[in-house]
């Protein structure tokens, strides 16, 4: 089944009780049994949901896994991860990152006695020398937040197989359509499904894919027991919202290169960070790892002035000021200021997170009035 046709059918088929196209909303706490123990499957919708499991399986089959979880947010989806270590462990994860997940790493996980290494991965190579007996998990984003630094999922994949270190990427950015890390060899997908599998910015979800059985009972585990999930209204809204992923990122993929093309001839523009364009330092990887470049674009201003950048972003009539991505409206935001404060100044501005950065995720509206909002608010 090739990816266009799976938004729409992967993993599902229609409701056996009445023939329902769409999976319908169980919205219910707990199932009859006959007697204790027998049951149809369900016992208690923390556990088990069937419009939850409906979405995880179609989870499963656009990231080719065999086996999909879906959680409140894609936070708690990190958290589920993160807890299947041990005080002692350590973790690599890349120094461009989203502030979200640091401050996960660093405020609530750190006190647990587990350690994190953020390092630059531009060249995968540079994770080895970081390697030792404690490590036990990798954690990367491909593009990252807020840079759209690309790292080399195979490459990555095998030092982590060379060494038996769980391996885990944060797909969110790419999607599915995009790039599929279990096949390049990856052990974990997550996505903040809040972004573009949602795509219409009304519903927070997270979502865990794998192929291994050991570790997919592992975070069922988690899952039931820490008890993070989704309720079946947001896991209908979510399998809506995947139905229409090819066709909208097309389109975010479109505009995303327009925007990133026209910021990079304006005058008043110093960089533009966008994986699609020859300078960019892996954009051979970016070529060879994805089916194209999305539709997040992140520029500096000249001057690297935080009132301008400021200034910049509340002059947008089309893109709106707002935290988040992946909607089919287009967002702007300030990292310095908004995603990424939770990271410490000088650590953001070390990974090019500087106060002039604005982040923009660009939507399926028409390019020329994106590209005329931008030009009124830079001029």
């Amino acid at each position: 089944m090739k990816f266009n046709t799976k938004t729409i059918h992967g993993g599902q088929s229609p409701d056996k009780a009445y023939g329902s196209v769409m999976p319908p909303i169980y919205q219910t706490t707990t199932y009859a049994q006959t007697t204790p123990g027998g049951h149809k499957g369900y016992e208690y919708s923390r556990s088990h949901n069937p419009t939850r499991q409906a979405l995880e399986s179609a989870f499963s089959s656009l990231e080719n896994g065999k086996f999909g979880l879906a959680f409140g947010s894609g936070l708690a989806a990190i958290d589920a991860v993160l807890k299947l270590l041990k005080p002692g462990d350590e973790v690599i994860s890349t120094n461009d990152l989203y502030g979200g997940t640091y401050r996960l790493f660093t405020q609530i996980f750190e006190k647990f006695q587990i350690k994190f290494h953020f390092i630059g991965m531009d060249n995968a190579s540079a994770i080895e020398s970081y390697i030792n007996s404690n490590t036990k998990l990798i954690w990367i984003e491909t593009p990252t937040n807020p840079m759209l630094n690309i790292i080399d999922i195979s490459a990555v994949a095998a030092i982590s197989k060379k060494h038996s270190v769980l391996f885990a990427v944060d797909n969110t950015f790419a999607t599915p359509y995009l790039q599929r890390p279990l096949d390049l060899g990856a052990d974990i997908v997550m996505h903040s499904a809040t972004k573009y599998l949602g795509g219409h910015s009304d519903v927070i979800m997270g979502a865990l894919i794998v192929n291994d059985q050991t570790i997919a009972n592992q975070l069922y585990f988690v899952q039931n027991a820490s008890g993070a999930i989704s309720g079946p209204q947001d896991c209908f809204l979510l399998l809506r919202g995947i139905k229409t992923l090819h066709i909208r990122m097309q389109r975010h993929c479109e505009n995303g290169r327009t925007v990133a093309t026209y910021l990079s001839t304006h005058p008043k523009v110093e960089n533009v960070y966008w994986p699609g364009f020859e300078s960019h330092p892996n954009h051979e990887i970016a070529k060879a790892q994805m089916d194209d470049f999305g539709g997040m674009v992140s520029f500096t201003t000249k001057g690297n002035s935080y009132e301008e950048a400021i200034k910049m972003v509340e002059r947008l009539k089309i893109f709106t000021l707002a935290e988040s991505l992946g909607g089919v409206e287009s967002l702007a935001g300030h990292p310095a200021s908004m995603t990424h404060a939770s990271i410490p100044k000088e650590t953001r501005e070390k990974t090019g997170i500087l106060d002039s950065l604005i982040r923009l995720s660009v939507g399926i509206e028409d390019a020329e009035d994106l590209i005329a909002d931008l030009k009124h608010a830079l001029n």
